[in-house]
């Protein structure tokens, strides 16, 4: 009974492992309308709003609502038209890290989308311990929760841990439970940024107090000191831009077009595009009534460390405004879309690290289970907590580091793409790059800490990435052998009493001579008979950092020599996979013939790993003990 009950947890928890790439798609069924899609990546996007004003007058102070027009700005002139080129270029959910994929070949390109991988999942675990976090500051700051909830970082666990077993439950109407907490939301800002705007047209003593604020501030109240000062510091106010990768990455969740075509879904685009559109302009108009609201009516001192303001500007102005109750409704609400703005981030994750990792052959076989990676991020996420000790402004500066490093990375993609393309709109994009790179190098520059973190984020993609290549290395690799007519009669007649004979050879120069020195070498050290047909196998390397390949199998004849070519990522499991394939489809015994080389055994297994070749004869046999337990069942391996 005990071996059934573990059988059966193993079971559910590695749900999904087993599911091809064709199941793992998304179904009819599960596509709906681009403005509920839109609800799902808003509570990333509009949950900011719990945080972004008080962390804009942390940065700005009086400059905080100019700074944050300059922020609206290139919202609506960079990132919308920058990731609308992206959801055009990648309508099946891609990303911007696609794009870039596509640019470097082999190890470099690999390499270079391990580092985005890392800003990413930077983005992702910050958005989650950071929305987290503020949703805490948002429960226990509520005048009606009792003391003993009063701890922060408990109570940020608490919220981490009901987000992981929500996942480890299943993630069933996500969208529509979003569609709920954003309408609940930007309805109860909408109230509050209307009731601010009548405070402050029907008091003049705020913008007075404003003005004065401007005037004894660094800027002396001097208009172009303020509006350069207010550029120099909205590269701290970017968190504001949260939300545009995630939209073209549920893609695959938005309806189309009944007429689509599945390779280039124009209706699918086009309504990508009023999701990113429509969640910008929403976001603009919130974030510069927030920000100017905020500003005007808070008293600086409510601010600080302790002040009722800390982590949550608008709470403060519904709690006062309108009361405790609605002040309570308030918090509710911006608790709960801050707490599900972790399961946006977390399906992020669950998408994009099977989608890229699993394909390199740098994730663990458990890693397209989404359980395991639940727990695994959770883990991540509760330590994150525990070293920023749940404090919403110090996580700040990694989580706008990597998001901004995500960012400019798709600013840069666009631009290649357009140069690449020509026209005017090239150097418009261009400059879109260059902003953002300014905006990130500025980031960096004021908060280092939040490029140490990513650093370490990618240390650790990049460790556990290389050491499961190495463990899946001699994985039978190859999804398919496909043999040409040449090669299929060469195989058929090949066999001689119901066996077969294989050469693997080193194409030098492809003569006749080369061919002739093999068959002397056969003869000699393997002792085969003249009267024995043999074939000659030669796989020529081609991109050794792919991990799966299809091998198409060419005939060729050099004289009375029938040789089999073939290009591969990786020779051994090639050889290993066409062995396989050819006793599978003759029935005959197969046996490989390989020579021996010479070299530190240490060398060529980096060599195997990263280049594709090296020991040949024995990395074969190891990947055919893999693929066939029983010893009866595998081709032979001879070697001299």
């Amino acid at each position: 009974m005990q071996v059934k009950s573990k059988s059966k947890f193993k079971q559910w928890f590695l749900e999904g492992l087993a599911e091809t790439k064709k199941t793992a798609q998304h179904k009819a069924e599960d596509v709906t309308a681009w403005w509920k899609v839109m609800c799902l990546t808003g509570v990333d996007y509009f949950s900011t709003l719990g945080f972004q004003p008080y962390l804009a007058f942390l940065a700005a102070g009086a400059l905080s609502p100019i700074a944050t027009v300059f922020l609206v700005a290139l919202t609506l002139f960079g990132a919308l038209p920058m990731y609308s080129r992206v959801a055009q270029e990648s309508p099946h959910g891609q990303g911007s890290v696609s794009m870039l994929e596509h640019l470097l070949p082999g190890w470099s390109g690999k390499t270079f989308v391990l580092c985005l991988l890392g800003f990413a999942t930077t983005d992702f675990i910050l958005t989650i311990t950071l929305s987290a976090a503020d949703a805490t500051a948002h429960i226990i700051e509520n005048p009606f929760v009792p003391h003993w909830m009063h701890h922060p970082v408990l109570v940020t666990f608490a919220l981490l841990l009901l987000l992981g077993c929500v996942f480890l439950k299943g993630f069933k109407d996500a969208i529509n439970i979003a569609v709920i907490l954003v309408a609940m939301y930007l309805t109860l800002n909408a109230v509050v940024m209307v009731r601010s705007f009548m405070e402050i047209f029907s008091s003049p003593d705020a913008l007075v107090n404003w003005k004065m604020a401007l005037a004894e501030g660094p800027a002396k109240g001097k208009f172009g000191l303020i509006i350069g000062l207010s550029l120099l510091v909205f590269p701290k106010l970017a968190v504001g831009l949260s939300g545009f990768e995630t939209g073209v990455t549920v893609m695959p969740l938005i309806r189309g077009g009944e007429k689509d075509n599945p390779e280039l879904p124009l209706g699918r685009i086009k309504n990508a595009r009023k999701l990113l559109a429509t969640s910008a302009l929403i976001m603009s108009v919130l974030l510069i009534g927030c920000s100017f609201s905020t500003t005007l009516l808070i008293p600086p001192a409510e601010f600080e460390t302790g002040g009722k303001a800390c982590g949550r500007a608008v709470a403060y102005l519904a709690h006062q405004f309108f009361g405790d109750k609605f002040g309570t409704l308030y918090d509710f609400s911006t608790a709960a879309i801050l707490w599900y703005a972790g399961a946006s981030a977390m399906a992020g994750m669950l998408s994009l690290i099977p989608r890229y990792l699993p394909r390199y052959g740098m994730a663990p076989e458990w890693a397209r289970a989404n359980r395991p990676l639940v727990v695994v991020i959770s883990a991540i996420c509760l330590f994150v907590t525990w070293l920023y000790k749940a404090d919403v402004e110090s996580q700040g500066g990694a989580y706008a580091t990597g998001l901004l490093m995500l960012i400019s990375s798709a600013a840069v993609a666009v631009a290649i793409s357009a140069w690449r393309q020509g026209g005017i709109k090239r150097w418009g994009f261009l400059l879109i790059a260059v902003v953002f790179i300014y905006t990130t190098g500025a980031n960096v520059i004021e908060r280092p800490e939040g490029i140490k973190i990513c650093i370490f984020f990618i240390a650790g993609i990049v460790i556990v990435s290389l050491v499961s290549r190495a463990f899946r290395s001699t994985e039978l690799r190859t999804t398919n052998v496909i043999l040409d007519k040449n090669a299929k009669q060469f195989v058929k007649e090949a066999v001689h009493h119901n066996t077969l004979h294989i050469i693997a050879n080193r194409f030098e120069d492809g003569s006749k001579e080369e061919y002739d020195r093999k068959k002397r070498e056969l003869n000699k050290v393997h002792r085969l008979s003249e009267a024995e047909p043999f074939l000659v196998l030669e796989v020529q390397l081609k991109d050794a950092s792919e991990f799966k390949d299809e091998l198409e199998v060419s005939g060729v004849q050099v004289g009375s020599y029938r040789i089999l070519r073939c290009q591969a990522s990786s020779i051994p499991n090639a050889i290993a996979a066409f062995l396989l394939h050819v006793q599978s489809q003759t029935g005959a015994d197969t046996h490989a013939y390989f020579s021996w080389t010479e070299g530190h055994p240490i060398g060529y297994a980096f060599k195997f790993l990263f280049l594709g070749q090296g020991d040949t004869a024995p990395i074969t046999r190891e990947i055919l003990r893999r693929a066939k337990q029983n010893v009866k069942q595998r081709p032979h391996i001879h070697v001299a």
